[in-house]
């Protein structure tokens, strides 16, 4: 859990803090940070009172996005920090097309892994 740049925060469209994550999956807060802790979600500290934050795309509904925390176990494997995995899911690539975060919420999480996987090689 870092601090982030203006570069990343731009890079990211929406994001929710770990309350409105809780409601949203009527869970206590603690759960949450459970989560967070556990790796499954990835939280960063924002704005003027360093409040932890997680990227809207990372939410579908009531639940994690599907695929979102076997990518971070690799991006974390391949040696990445929180804000470089943040620049990477968010910064647009034409191949895929949009962006990584993008393709894991329209259930394209395979590609995006392997591509992950590939950036150890």
């Amino acid at each position: 859990m870092t601090e982030i740049d203006a570069k990343i925060d731009a890079l990211v469209p929406e994001w929710l803090t770990l309350p409105d994550i809780a409601e949203q999956f009527d869970v206590e807060v603690t759960r949450v940070r459970q989560l967070v802790k556990d790796g499954q979600i990835l939280a960063i500290r924002r704005g003027e009172n360093r409040v932890l934050m997680v990227p809207a795309a990372f939410i579908d509904g009531d639940k994690v996005v599907k695929g979102l925390s076997g990518l971070l176990t690799v991006l974390r494997d391949d040696g990445f920090a929180d804000d470089e995995m943040l620049e990477w899911l968010f910064t647009p690539d034409e191949t895929l097309p949009g962006t990584p975060a993008q393709a894991l919420s329209e259930n394209r999480g395979t590609e995006v892994k392997r591509r992950a996987q590939a950036l150890a090689v």
